[in-house]
C-alpha cells in the first residue's frame, strides 16, 4: 500500500481515550464536536462513512488523504492536528480553538465594519497558512469564513477542514458543495465543454481567487455576490465575469490587490509570498511609524571631529523602513 492509502501508525490516536462531547458544528462530510482526548480539550471531527460501498471507498480515501496532509504541515496560522483514527469510526482529533468561526464573528458585528488593520492582519494569517499550504504541494480548495477560526481574543485566524484539499499533482473536476460557490475559483466549476479525453486542470490558484473574495469580505462585512443564490453566484462569476463591488473610498493600493486576486486568468494572480508582502507594504502606507527618539549614544573625538557609535540598533521586521521614515523626517523638518 502507498501512504495515500493508509495512516501511518504514529498518527493513531487510541478510541479509547477519546470522549465526545457536544457538537460546534457540522459540514458536508461530517459533525464536528468538542471533547477530549485523555486530559486534553479537543475538536474531534466525525467524517461520514457513507451508506454505499463505492461511496463509503471514497469518503476513506479523502479521510486517509485528509489526515495525511494535516500532518505534514505545521504553522501556527494552520489548525494544530493532534490525531487521527478510523475504527470503530473516522475521526480526525485537532486543538480546539475557544473563538468562532470567522463567519460567525462577521455576522455578529453587522453592520459595523472591521478596523482596517485587524482586518488586513486576520488577511495576512489567512495569506501566511496558504503561504504554507502551497509550499507543501497542496491546494485547500475550500477556502471561506466557515474555515476560519478565530482565536480566543480574537486577535488572529486559523485555517482550518482540509476535507478537499489536493496535493497539486492530483486535480480533477470538482462538485461544489453547498454554499461554497461564493468564494470558488469559476475554472472549479465551470461546465466549459472540453475535447473528448482531456481533463480540466487548474492550480493553486484557485486558493487565490477565494483569498480575493475573503478579503473583500473582511473590508466590508457583506456577503459576496448578495441577494443571489448560489447558483446564480456561480454563474455570474464564471459566465459573465461579475466580481463583488469594490466600497466607496477604498485605497487604490488596496483595491488592486483584491482584484489581482480574481482575475479570470488564473497565471495573473499573485502567488501567496507576493500577496503577504503587498499586504505589508499597504500596512506601512496606513500608519507611518511614529517618530523615533534618537538612540542612545557614546561620542568620542578625534581631531577635534565628533564620531557617534549607536549603542542600539533597530529592531523588528520593518525596523530599516522605519529607520528610513524617521530619517526623511528630519531632513524635511
Amino acid at each position: 500500500m502507498s501512504s495515500d492509502d493508509t495512516i501511518e501508525e504514529s498518527l493513531l490516536v487510541d478510541p479509547k481515550l477519546l470522549f465526545i462531547g457536544s457538537k460546534i458544528g457540522e459540514g458536508a462530510h461530517g459533525k464536528v464536536y468538542q471533547g477530549r482526548y485523555g486530559r486534553q480539550i479537543v475538536a474531534i471531527k466525525v467524517v461520514n462513512r457513507g451508506s454505499k460501498p463505492d461511496q463509503q471507498s471514497s469518503l476513506e480515501s479523502r479521510f486517509i488523504r485528509e489526515v495525511n496532509m494535516m500532518s505534514r504541515v505545521q504553522h501556527h496560522n494552520l489548525v494544530k492536528f493532534i490525531g487521527a483514527c478510523k475504527d470503530p469510526l473516522m475521526v480526525i482529533v485537532t486543538e480546539l480553538l475557544p473563538g468562532m468561526s470567522l463567519r460567525k464573528y462577521l455576522t455578529s458585528i453587522r453592520p459595523q465594519l472591521l478596523h482596517l488593520p485587524l482586518a488586513l492582519s486576520f488577511a495576512l494569517d489567512i495569506a501566511r497558512a496558504l503561504h504554507c499550504l502551497h509550499a507543501n504541494g497542496i491546494i485547500h480548495r475550500d477556502l471561506k469564513p466557515d474555515n476560519l477560526l478565530l482565536t480566543e481574543n480574537h486577535k488572529s485566524v486559523k485555517l482550518a477542514d482540509f476535507g478537499l484539499a489536493r496535493e497539486e499533482s492530483v486535480t480533477e473536476m470538482m462538485t461544489a458543495e453547498t454554499g461554497t460557490y461564493r468564494w470558488m475559483a469559476p475554472e472549479l466549476y465551470s461546465t466549459v465543454t472540453l475535447r473528448q479525453g482531456e481533463k480540466k486542470h487548474y492550480n493553486n490558484k484557485v486558493d487565490v481567487y477565494s483569498f480575493g473574495i475573503v478579503l473583500w469580505e473582511l473590508l466590508t462585512n457583506r456577503m459576496p455576490f448578495e441577494g443571489m443564490s448560489n447558483l446564480q453566484a456561480a454563474y455570474a462569476a464564471a459566465f459573465k465575469q461579475e466580481r463583488p463591488v469594490m466600497p466607496e473610498g477604498i485605497s487604490p493600493s488596496l483595491a488592486f490587490i483584491v482584484q489581482s486576486c480574481w482575475v479570470e486568468d488564473p497565471n495573473l494572480r499573485p502567488s501567496f509570498s507576493q500577496i503577504i508582502r503587498l499586504l505589508n507594504e499597504f500596512l506601512l502606507t496606513l500608519t507611518p511609524p511614529p517618530p523615533q527618539p534618537l538612540p542612545e549614544t557614546a561620542t568620542n573625538r578625534t581631531n577635534g571631529r565628533a564620531i557617534t557609535e549607536f549603542s542600539i540598533r533597530p529592531k523588528g521586521k520593518f525596523a530599516f523602513i522605519r529607520q528610513l521614515f524617521a530619517a526623511k523626517r528630519n531632513i524635511n523638518s
